[in-house]
């Protein structure tokens, strides 16, 4: 009789684990599909960045609820599981404070949306395209292939810049010519510059500016307006195009340097040219009578 109750409790605990595999293995396979259906119906409402996340919260929910009924399955009582999970909960949120916070600022860039999944976004000095934006990090790939992960803490304390929020750019070309150049000559050049570059917008127009006098030149700060995509091919083809502009017409860029004027009431400096000296001789022996001995 005994042997008998002891193969029948065998028999209905193999029973309940081939129920929590089977639950445990639809579950992945019904949280795979819903996931996905809700990834598509969502794609065509909402930003990439939120489609993503309904994808994840679909699949973490079918799968939990799947999870918690495998559970009850083999026995345990789902309020002792959510009592023992809130209970593990507070525990790691005092036992890590930085991933609560970390957690809690992701909110607030889900919330904020400062940028989205495939901007290009500058933080510090990593600049790269978002990857995937985490409720922990976010992670970038910088233009050199590398993969940089940021914690979403970092940067809300930071200065974060979106280079890919806006469909034009502006690219500011700082640049000095020598002081006897005509400042309205070389406006004209430049001009004409941009107007046969064919990635340099109409609209807005070209800005030239004379920003100050220098130490060695004339300050001037061109900005021109193109297109994001073409952003980097302007900034090379305008400074190559500028640089044989002015060798063709004659105007010089100037590197720094330094001019010593005494003053009309004072004598010039003297100036000496002195010729090269000969190498000097090869050191000779003193005199006999000063050895030693």
């Amino acid at each position: 009789m005994l042997d008998s109750l002891t193969s029948l409790a065998e028999l209905d605990g193999v029973i309940a684990v081939t129920r929590a595999i089977l639950m445990a293995t639809v579950g992945l396979l019904v949280a795979a599909l819903a996931a996905r259906g809700a990834h598509k119906v969502a794609f065509k409402h909402f930003s990439a960045h939120h489609s993503t996340m309904i994808r994840r919260l679909v699949y973490w929910l079918i799968l939990g609820l799947f999870a918690a009924s495998a559970l009850r399955q083999l026995g345990f009582s789902l309020s002792v599981l959510l009592g023992a999970a809130g209970v593990l909960s507070v525990a790691i949120g005092f036992a890590s404070q930085t991933s609560a916070s970390n957690l809690i600022s992701g909110l607030f860039l889900v919330g904020e949306r400062p940028f989205e999944l495939g901007d290009i976004i500058r933080v510090g000095t990593t600049t790269g395209e978002v990857l995937s934006i985490d409720l922990l990090s976010v992670k970038l790939r910088t233009f050199d292939n590398l993969f940089v992960r940021i914690p979403n803490e970092s940067l809300i304390k930071t200065e974060m810049t979106n280079l890919t929020r806006f469909p034009i750019r502006r690219f500011d070309l700082l640049i000095g010519v020598a002081y006897r150049e005509d400042i309205g000559r070389v406006r004209d050049v430049l001009l004409t510059v941009a107007d046969k570059n064919p990635l340099c917008l109409d609209d807005p127009a070209p800005l030239f500016i004379f920003t100050g006098f220098g130490e060695s030149a004339l300050n001037i700060q061109f900005s021109v307006w193109a297109k994001r995509g073409s952003f980097l091919e302007l900034r090379n083809s305008l400074q190559q195009a500028v640089k044989e502009a002015f060798d063709a017409e004659g105007i010089e860029i100037p590197f720094p340097h330094r001019t010593l004027y005494a003053g009309s009431e004072t004598e010039p400096f003297p100036v000496r040219v002195v010729a090269e000296t000969p190498a000097r001789d090869a050191p000779t022996e003193g005199p006999e009578e000063s050895r030693p001995g």
